[in-house]
């Protein structure tokens, strides 16, 4: 897809990922719009924000009506970035906890991949691109929670791409490994480091996808840091 001009919705646009993604698309020419709880500190004529928390229906609802009425035509580009994690023992898990997980990572994507899949259709070109995890391919020891959500969007993402497929859409899941992002900050046993992968990083995988020849489909992408622990000593 040629980015020039098109309309691309990023969900989670304050920090870390969403905002590297929303800076890479601005640069090869695309109209932004930026879902989130927190405006990013970020002037630029392409790039609009609407308040949005993804974890309620009405309050999508709310910012993709927004979204239409500024940009007058159908989005082309949905990353479905908005997620969090939270770390627990399982049965020490709180209701609260665990539905915030799954109303934020799971939810979300369904509330705003549905209202954008009709525009794509009808113009027979769209790509959906899903931020999972490498938690989403196997299983983590007090992450069981965020596990669940990330091998849910897994799961939607390959079922959706075999429903839209012949409608011109893709449906492309990312699995990062760690990134250097403000993810970890309710996760004690991890501390960022230079050792992870950056969120520009993680751009520039989405940005090669989205670029991808229209009859070309990445489905599964799955990232990590070379060096994980940094460059270790011989001998």
């Amino acid at each position: 897809m040629n980015l020039e001009g098109k309309v691309a919705v990023v969900t989670g646009v304050s920090k870390g990922i969403g905002l590297a993604t929303v800076m890479a698309l601005l640069e090869k020419g695309a109209i932004v719009v930026g879902w989130g709880r927190t405006a990013p500190d970020l002037q630029h004529g392409n790039f609009h924000f609407f308040e949005c928390d993804v974890r309620y229906s009405e309050s999508v609802q709310n910012a993709f009506d927004q979204t239409i009425a500024r940009v007058g035509t159908h989005v082309q580009v949905l990353i479905n970035n908005a997620g969090l994690g939270l770390s627990g023992l399982f049965e020490d898990m709180s209701l609260d906890d665990w539905h915030l997980m799954f109303e934020t990572n799971v939810n979300g994507i369904f509330y705003c991949t549905r209202l954008v899949l009709p525009g794509m259709k009808e113009l027979e070109e769209g790509h959906i691109i899903n931020i999972s995890s490498i938690a989403g391919t196997t299983g983590i020891e007090q992450m069981a929670g965020y596990c669940g959500t990330k091998h849910a969007v897994r799961g939607i993402s390959h079922a959706l791409y075999k429903e839209v497929r012949n409608d011109g859409v893709k449906v492309t899941c990312i699995y990062p490994g760690s990134v250097q992002t403000n993810f970890f900050d309710n996760i004690d046993s991890v501390t960022v480091n230079e050792n992870m992968m950056r969120p520009e990083d993680i751009a520039s995988t989405i940005m090669h996808a989205l670029e991808s020849h229209p009859n070309y489909h990445h489905v599964d992408i799955e990232v990590r840091p070379l060096m994980p622990k940094g460059k270790q000593r011989k001998g």
